[in-house]
């Protein structure tokens, strides 16, 4: 009897470099091919939990970024932040937010309500969700009001259990200023139905989110998306999928899915350094993340706590965080948190897990030059190699 044939093999490598290039990694993707709008979609959102990450995310993967254009889509309600993916904060377009987060639902925001179910005893959370709905939509209120107007009908509730409730429940919009670039302006709330003027795609299905999955983060494995969506039980949604999907393995064995028409490039193609945000996607999206990290011990170097450093990658790896500092010389006074324009100098320090050679070096010094060009104003800047981490 003959044996089934196996899968072909995939390295680490084969799928660091297929994911780059989904990810717009490999290389800038040039605007005529890509519009920030567009880049968003494809990327199935950017991880939004500070306002900054998105605005680097984009100058990591398109030509010519200009933060305004970013900020110009939120100012008019083509993209907002709101929750999403594993219940963290993500900018998506106006389309995408009400058709993903009613897709990822149960992986992140009801998750996310079942930890403070003790705090809702006696509320009832379908009164809640209408009572949120009308307070926010009749006047974009912070967590804080929101908290307030709720203690007013079910006052023996935990407060913060209630606000937290309501932003499950609901797709609720941070609306601008916050999120702005050069802006500031504290986290107020209304539903995304009422920000975008439109109302959620109710032919939105879990395959057409595996297919999206697929497109920015594969190839990858069940256990891969469920990682990234929060969902479970994903493999029968896989399985009817599978007669239009390539399957492939990877080193240990794991089953991987992909897109037929998808990427994969050859496992030597170049890969320039990239400097990556915080809480930047590429590293939380697989369930294996030895595609991008290949070794283990730099995980717990690129976090605080449960904060996030922004993050390096060199020929596509991990390789180091960075911080980036801005000050007006004037003054002397640190501008971290002034307006882009009021900086006239811009400091990059960058802290490597391991040393570079002389190219690659010179290599993170230019990316790292570039990154500032796009994301500061300053007049000059300072590119700083910091002690070695282990």
């Amino acid at each position: 009897m003959a044996l089934a044939k196996q899968p072909p093999v995939l390295t680490a490598r084969a799928l660091n470099r297929a994911t780059l290039d989904r990810q717009l990694l490999l290389r800038r993707s040039p605007r005529a091919r890509m519009s920030v709008l567009g880049a968003i979609e494809h990327l199935v959102g950017l991880q939004a939990q500070n306002v900054k990450p998105p605005y680097v995310a984009l100058a990591a993967r398109l030509a010519d970024f200009d933060p305004q254009e970013l900020s110009a889509l939120m100012a008019s309600r083509e993209a907002g932040r709101l929750v999403t993916m594993r219940s963290t904060i993500h900018t998506h377009s106006a389309a995408d937010s009400l058709a993903l987060r009613q897709l990822v639902q149960s992986g992140g925001p009801a998750r996310e309500l079942r930890m403070f179910q003790g705090g809702l005893q006696g509320v009832d959370l379908d009164q809640l969700a209408v009572l949120a709905r009308e307070l926010v939509e009749d006047e974009p209120r912070t967590m804080k009001q929101l908290r307030e107007a709720l203690l007013v009908r079910w006052p023996h509730a935990d407060p913060q259990s209630l606000s937290i409730a309501a932003r499950c429940l609901l797709p609720l919009v941070q609306i601008t200023p916050r999120g702005l670039w050069g802006s500031s302006g504290q986290v107020t709330l209304t539903t995304a139905e009422h920000w975008f003027g439109r109302t959620a795609d109710p032919t939105a299905t879990a395959d057409d989110l595996v297919l999206r999955y697929l497109g920015a983060f594969g190839p990858a494995s069940v256990k891969d998306m469920q990682t990234w969506s929060g969902l479970t039980r994903m493999r029968e949604v896989f399985a009817r999928l599978r007669p239009q999907l390539l399957v492939f393995r990877d080193e240990k064995g794991v089953e991987l899915f992909d897109l037929p028409d998808a990427p994969r490039p050859d496992p030597s193609t170049p890969a320039p350094p990239r400097f990556l945000p915080e809480y930047d996607n590429l590293l939380l999206s697989h369930a294996d993340r030895s595609r991008v990290v290949a070794q283990d011990e730099h995980k717990s170097l690129t976090w605080r706590g449960n904060q996030s450093y922004p993050t390096l990658l060199v020929d596509g790896f991990l390789a180091g965080i960075w911080q980036l500092a801005q000050t007006d010389d004037r003054t002397g006074s640190d501008a971290r948190a002034t307006s882009q324009a009021r900086a006239n100098r811009a400091t990059l320090t960058v802290q490597l897990f391991a040393p570079l050679g002389k190219a690659q070096r010179a290599e993170v010094a230019e990316e790292a030059e570039r990154t500032l060009s796009a994301l500061t104003s300053a007049a000059t800047y300072d590119i700083r190699f910091g002690r070695f981490l282990d």
